[in-house]
């Protein structure tokens, strides 16, 4: 990619978050993640170019010398920092601008830093051979996986109901979503296939924004916030069966709907539960049962016929929740330290660079992370150290992660490809094909310090609105499951004769 020659026909609308607009190359495996600024800042930005470069190396150096540390340096890719044309990223700005969702739109691209960081594109692994079969690539957004069990907690409920069932319900309650998704993630980091299988389904029946699916780049299947178009399973069908036309349970290459949805889901969870290498043996679940179980989850207990509950340690699934544990207080019982950190800031403001408040993220703030003491000694170090270590486990509650799956018939047995590159084989007697696939962890930006007390108001929010509610759906809300997989059931009742 040479900087100096940089086309804005040769980059497309990729998406966007609350804080950055991504682009993708048209031919190369490439992304550019542009900062983002309120409009009523467009003529005046907020920082300055240098600042621009800073805020986006602070986020490559949180991902590689902090993330890839906690959760394995195999599933990050932190990309790198460039300085691009001003006149390309005006007119990459205009070009896209149609492109971009109405409600996003209160917000500008950055063109007057002309910083941007430039990642791979997962969406299009490098694995990928172009004239084979595109690959598919599944975005999940995970979200928290265990039930807070410290003495802060104030309200029973929360040691009860996770905290994405709950915010679910406020945000139906306040018309972000129409119906509210019936995926748990505790279903998912439980490590037993049926409950993870259970998941992925609800995950497809409501993706929200926890769920994509990519095909050579291009997405397939999501859903829009604060758009009335409804999911269309028959055209993810069609895209899905020609993946899975191989395996015992069809009939003369007839496969119905409900065996592609389950194939697809397994090959899933077999990406989910196959580690990097090594010797990743099953960690049993220490935190014993009250805390991996949801009430709210609509998982029957008594359906887990085998398997134990527990990840292999080698796993995404594994590191994420080992990192999102580094929570141990729960916002109530962090706030109180975010104050002495605050109140102290005030007193000695140029504290605020001794403490690493916004970095630099390094060895230095890794030690901080990792030498705090068990107990609270009143210091001012012991809270800076319980607020790091928090902001980093709320960026494991908040990432992605990216599963590329390419047909494994399609590859060369001895291509080297991505290092973590495995042959998926399920372990049941009618086998869905096998597949080579790369993990990935998206969104690993470092969470801003000054934003816990938001955090707690909404936390306060999300727990009083499910408390009043008893957990019931507002009136008018839409039915939690409009039944796509009933349909997709439906064809099993098809009867097929065929001369014997």
């Amino acid at each position: 990619m040479e900087l100096d020659k940089m086309d804005e026909n040769d980059w497309k609308y990729h998406g966007e978050g609350n804080k950055s607009l991504v682009v993708s190359h048209v031919q190369i495996s490439r992304v550019l993640r542009l900062l983002k600024y309120p409009a009523e800042d467009s003529e005046n930005p907020p920082q300055t170019a240098e600042q621009a470069f800073r805020q986006i190396q602070n986020i490559v150096d949180f991902s590689s010398n902090v993330m890839s540390s906690l959760l394995g340096e195999k599933f990050i890719h932190s990309g790198e920092v460039v300085k691009l044309p001003l006149e390309f990223v005006r007119q990459l700005s205009i070009k896209v601008q149609h492109q971009r969702p109405a409600w996003r739109c209160d917000k500008v691209m950055d063109i007057y830093s002309g910083c941007a960081l430039c990642l791979p594109n997962l969406t299009c692994p490098a694995l990928h051979q172009p004239t084979h079969t595109p690959p598919l690539c599944i975005e999940i957004k995970p979200k928290c996986g265990f039930l807070p069990s410290s003495k802060h907690v104030s309200k029973d409920i929360k040691t009860k109901v996770c905290r994405f069932c709950m915010h679910q319900h406020y945000k139906v309650a306040n018309g972000k979503w129409k119906s509210r998704s019936l995926y748990c993630p505790l279903d998912l980091f439980s490590g037993n296939r049926q409950r993870m299988h259970f998941a992925i389904r609800h995950l497809i029946e409501e993706p929200q924004n926890n769920f994509k699916i990519f095909k050579g780049g291009q997405c397939i299947y999501s859903s829009k916030e604060g758009s009335d178009d409804s999911l269309d399973l028959n055209s993810l069908l069609h895209h899905l069966r020609p993946y899975f036309m191989y395996g015992n349970n069809r009939i003369n290459s007839h496969m119905t709907g409900k065996a592609v949805l389950n194939d697809f889901i397994q090959v899933l969870v077999n990406a989910l539960l196959s580690g990097g290498g090594g010797d990743g043996g099953l960690v049993t679940d220490r935190r014993g049962e009250g805390r991996s179980f949801c009430e709210a989850s609509l998982f029957n207990k008594e359906r887990i016929r085998h398997g134990s509950q527990g990840l292999p340690s080698d796993t995404v699934l594994f590191r994420i929740l080992q990192t999102q544990m580094l929570d141990t207080l729960d916002i109530e019982g962090l706030h109180p330290l975010y104050r002495r950190v605050e109140q102290h800031l005030q007193d000695f403001p140029k504290e605020r660079t001794h403490h690493q408040i916004d970095g630099p993220y390094n060895e230095a703030f890794m030690e901080k992370l990792q030498k705090c003491p068990t107990d609270d000694d009143g210091s001012v170090e012991y809270a800076v150290a319980k607020v790091h270590q928090y902001r980093v486990a709320m960026t494991a509650k908040d990432c992605s992660i990216m599963v590329a799956l390419v047909p494994s018939n399609e590859e060369k047995e001895d291509d080297e490809g991505l290092s973590s590159q495995r042959r998926l084989r399920d372990f049941l007697s009618s086998r869905p094909p096998a597949f080579s696939y790369s993990v990935s962890i998206l969104d690993l930006d470092p969470k801003p310090f000054d934003s816990i007390p938001r955090q707690l108001r909404l936390d306060q929010r999300i727990v009083s609105c499910y408390l009043r509610t008893g957990g019931a759906l507002p009136k008018g809300s839409l039915p939690p499951l409009p039944g796509i997989f009933t349909a997709a059931e439906r064809e099993d009742c098809t009867l097929l004769f065929h001369p014997v």
